[in-house]
């Protein structure tokens, strides 16, 4: 695809897979409001005071405390030198696939602005406006405020024909908030800034979505879509209510996202599952609520439909995948550990009326404080999480994560015992949104801490989103805890899914049922492969299950298992793991049947360098069970046990 600017190559592949197996045409937003609706529900520009403007207002709605380290922060860099992009750092992501130097940049400037603005509008001396005009004349000097990963191509963008991405969108929101914020200061070191903040942004987010809107794949009615749709969305509501002075045009382009925002909502299914995971929920279903807040603000609470219960599924998912502290299950691209949002998560529980989301928002504040700086991203969210300190309930939280949950619309099973051993599997197909082949997974937890894992992912570069996506090892199935058939993993695309998916959840157990032989290539040769994952809560175990048919005796079979433990295998049947804090896990296997052996998978090249930070330290051991003698039909059992 030439550089047009409406998709890169990156961006289709990633959206190629985003989740369910079809779009479901509610239209909740269209069809509860429509143009009319808007114009009668919309504050006018001139009227609508979202957030404070002078000190005074401030000191009523934040605390002391936050103030003070927001102005002080700002202090700190009010020399910082807005450093332009060259033209060198935006071919890196074409010439080497690295993304960091350019984003390292870009996102930093964005950063010291807006942590600048807020403080300049809180403190009211002046003294910060001339380091603010800096950062906004710099950021409106570069030819494009998105990512070269975005765009594809040659590498850079085509001006003619600006491209809209997260970053772009990102960054349209900030220029709207320095207008929000301190316009009627810029005004007075020339009246030519504002004038200039609302020329970019006019043409590099509020033009092209009005007139190619409906040709960005991440606005598409007929496939579905993921993150990008509500995180792009909630920025461009924000910058149009903001910053458009047209009321007509105002409140046109507000109903385009909101029409937009429901090609999301369709995209989901009817549990309202992510099946890009916990940390992409964030940018996902966070940002749904993002545009949902808004909404409701600018139309003093006309728009509101919070009472959907397709909302209030997808705001729960978030609770029922958490397992312990800052770990969240993580299958596909998610990552396994996040620093949850309490406060945006208390106010989303709040407005859908969900007591146990509440109540995890409150957990989330009181363990992990919300700071206000260092917000890289998100910024509407990062003022209203500011701006509820005040009213957030301060009692003891009473959260305790749910003993099972199931989403049956992405084939996620979560269950816990009351002694703290914790299973999380899932069927699905391979070509969800960030997509891992890896249909017929499952973690274990225990106590809290990462005993059997998925790896997660590594760095985002070229390659990441690209044909060379499952040259990756964390994306293969053989790096998973599946099945590897004459030395065959799973394949990526739609049609590779688990098939009479099932689960069971009672007193005694919480169990999956899945045949995972849909999963592998026809190469492959298996007939059926149904496989059981269980949480057997009367001996206190997880226990795998396989029952399989092939074409032929394979050549091979082997069983994986990713572990962050330490490992120990010279006891015969069992393999025992072991973390820094004591806890244990054994496998039990059949000694006569299966060989076992361990190995460190390979962490050279750009995209590994992170593993270390994601797990702490700890390094990642793949425990390989290889079966000495295959037969064309066949099961095998094996059971981990606390130890």
């Amino acid at each position: 695809m030439k550089s047009k600017g409406l998709l890169s190559i990156p961006l289709l592949l990633m959206l190629a897979f985003a989740g369910n197996a079809q779009v479901t045409q509610r239209n909740i937003l269209a069809t509860a409001y429509s143009p009319e609706k808007v114009v009668a529900s919309i504050i006018p520009k001139d009227k609508w005071k979202p957030y404070p403007l002078t000190p005074q207002q401030w000191k009523d709605a934040v605390p002391d405390s936050m103030l003070k380290s927001m102005v002080n922060g700002a202090s700190s860099i009010i020399d910082y030198k807005f450093e332009p992009i060259s033209g060198s750092v935006s071919m890196d992501f074409k010439r080497t696939g690295d993304r960091l130097r350019h984003s390292g940049i870009s996102f930093k400037k964005r950063e010291v602005l807006m942590h600048m603005i807020l403080a300049e509008s809180i403190e009211d001396k002046g003294r910060f406006m001339e380091a603010i005009f800096n950062g906004i004349w710099s950021i409106c000097e570069e030819s494009f405020w998105g990512v070269p990963a975005h765009i594809g191509g040659t590498g850079l963008p085509d001006v003619e024909r600006p491209a809209v991405d997260l970053f772009a969108a990102e960054t349209a929101a900030v220029m709207a908030m320095a207008d929000y914020f301190v316009g009627d200061k810029l005004d007075k070191i020339n009246p030519l800034i504002r004038k200039r903040i609302y020329h970019e942004t006019d043409r590099r987010l509020f033009t092209p979505m009005l007139k190619y809107g409906d040709s960005y794949k991440w606005m598409s009615r007929t496939i579905p879509v993921n993150n990008w749709n509500p995180w792009i969305m909630s920025n461009w509501i924000l910058s149009t209510l903001m910053l458009e002075r047209n009321e007509v045009r105002r409140v046109t382009m507000t109903h385009a996202a909101m029409k937009g925002l429901d090609a999301y909502l369709n995209s989901l299914g009817e549990d309202g599952g992510c099946d890009e995971g916990p940390s992409y929920w964030f940018a996902a279903g966070a940002s749904v609520y993002d545009c949902l807040e808004l909404l409701q603000n600018a139309s003093a609470g006309k728009i509101d439909i919070y009472g959907e219960p397709l909302i209030k599924k997808m705001a729960g998912y978030i609770t029922n995948t958490h397992i312990d502290g800052n770990y969240f299950v993580n299958f596909a691209d998610a990552d396994p550990t996040l620093t949850p949002s309490g406060t945006l998560l208390y106010r989303f529980g709040k407005d859908v009326k969900d007591t146990a989301m509440m109540e995890f928002g409150k957990w989330a504040q009181q363990n992990y404080p919300f700071r206000a700086s260092g917000s890289t991203g998100m910024r509407m969210r990062h003022l209203g999480s500011l701006l509820s300190l005040k009213q957030m309930d301060k009692s003891p939280s009473k959260f305790k994560d749910p003993a099972n949950a199931w989403i049956g619309d992405i084939q996620i099973l979560t269950a816990r015992t009351e002694k703290g051993l914790f299973l999380a599997t899932h069927g699905g197909h391979n070509a969800e949104s960030h997509n891992h082949n890896d249909v017929g997974d499952f973690i274990i937890y225990l106590k809290g801490e990462p005993m059997i894992i998925d790896a997660g992912r590594g760095n985002y570069t070229a390659r990441t989103f690209s044909s060379q996506r499952y040259e990756l090892w964390f994306t293969q199935s053989q790096y998973h805890n599946l099945p590897i058939i004459n030395g065959i993993g799973q394949q990526a695309g739609r049609e590779f899914e688990a098939k009479s998916v099932k689960s069971l959840i009672n007193e005694k157990e919480s169990s999956l049922t899945m045949d995972i032989a849909g999963a592998y290539p026809e190469t492959a040769g298996i007939e059926r492969w149904n496989r059981i994952v269980k949480l057997n809560r009367v001996k206190e175990s997880v226990e795998i299950n396989d029952d399989y048919e092939f074409k032929a005796a394979p050549t091979s079979l082997e069983q994986v298992f990713m572990t962050v433990c330490d490992v120990t295998t010279n006891t015969v049947g069992k393999v025992f793991f072991k973390d820094a804090k004591g806890n244990g896990l054994v496998l039990q296997y059949d000694a006569k049947a299966w060989t076992v052996k361990t190995e460190m998978p390979s962490f050279e090249g750009m995209e590994y360098e992170s593993f270390d930070k994601k797990w702490g330290g700890k390094k990642i051991t793949r425990v390989i069970l290889t079966r000495n003698n295959t037969k064309a039909k066949g099961d095998h059992r094996f059971s981990f046990e606390v130890n």
